[in-house]
């Protein structure tokens, strides 16, 4: 037997134990790309999709040409900034914390109270701000507005409130998970830099500034650049579900996600739907290699790629 098959024996364990993976995301990932073809056609379900007639860009149009394509794409991209930058500073900071209490058992207790936000369903998170903020029986209005004699405030009629609203709700449900990832990198830094950085009279920003933030760079760049991929995107649950598709709220809760969902439950048009999921991939495809080439330039060492 030759070394090359002897070596195909020894690891053919770990391709049996990878074959199912491989076979979900061939079957989850890859054949669906064949649907991509809807994008450039008007689909009827007699003829199904490759039988159904082509028409062109025209399904891209129903995105450029409507009056409120500038709000969704507004929102959907100053959304997704200022979750990029918020989760990212919010997340260390609290990984930074947790990564100096000393009991493991507090430091367990923590993490399991930050990650459980990120568990809940997001038809449940829009019921619980609608009972902080339900205009009669909400907690806000009934227990904090009325007894200092404040006139009660119908948030589900006010725009004003909703960016900063939506913001801190992605901003608790969403920094428990990248907190745990910045909380294991923090973990793997060697203490000796800190011992060495303490005898040399740095203080605690300067260690944090110094050593912990320039070993967390890579794992920061690798997930702004995955998030930047999903600039077109957003939380169809954030923005669907916890405005409860309050009508006034729209200017700022509409995104393209939920734009486009409407528009298919209004006009029933698959074809307009797809061409808008290949519109955002295709964008989200270029942020991506555009974000890296930038990133490679500045500091080839920390690029994706």
């Amino acid at each position: 037997m030759t070394s090359q098959k002897r070596k195909l024996k020894s690891f053919l364990p770990f391709y049996l134990m990878m074959l199912p993976g491989v076979i979900y995301l061939f079957i989850n990932n890859y054949m669906p790309m064949s649907g991509l073809v809807l994008a450039f056609k008007r689909y009827n379900v007699r003829d199904g999709i490759f039988g159904s007639p082509w028409v062109g860009l025209s399904n891209f149009t129903y995105l450029f040409q409507t009056k409120d394509a500038w709000i969704i794409t507004r929102n959907t991209i100053l959304y997704n900034i200022a979750f990029i930058i918020l989760n990212t500073v919010c997340s260390i900071a609290v990984a930074v914390f947790l990564n100096d209490v000393v009991s493991k058992r507090c430091k367990k207790t923590y993490q399991t109270f930050i990650l459980l936000p990120y568990i809940i369903s997001m038809v449940v998170v829009a019921y619980l701000v609608n009972a902080f903020l339900a205009a009669d029986t909400g907690f806000i209005n009934n227990y904090i507005l009325e007894p200092l004699g404040i006139a009660p405030v119908s948030f589900y009629s006010e725009p004003r409130y909703w960016p900063f609203i939506l913001i801190f709700i992605n901003l608790w449900k969403g920094v428990g998970y990248s907190c745990i990832l910045y909380l294991a990198n923090i973990g793997g830094i060697d203490p000796g830099f800190y011992e060495a950085a303490s005898l040399d009279g740095a203080t605690r920003w300067q260690r944090f500034t110094k050593i912990t933030l320039p070993c967390l760079k890579p794992t920061i760049i690798t997930l702004t650049i995955l998030s930047i991929g999903k600039m077109f995107y957003s939380d169809f649950g954030l923005f669907y579900q916890v405005p409860m598709q309050s009508g006034a709220l729209f200017n700022v809760t509409q995104t393209i996600d939920t734009y486009v969902f409407y528009g298919l439950m209004k006009n029933g048009n698959i074809g307009m739907s797809a061409a808008a999921g290949f519109y955002q991939s295709m964008v989200g495809f270029v942020l991506v290699l555009g974000t890296n080439a930038v990133i490679r330039k500045i500091s080839r060492e920390n690029a994706m790629f």
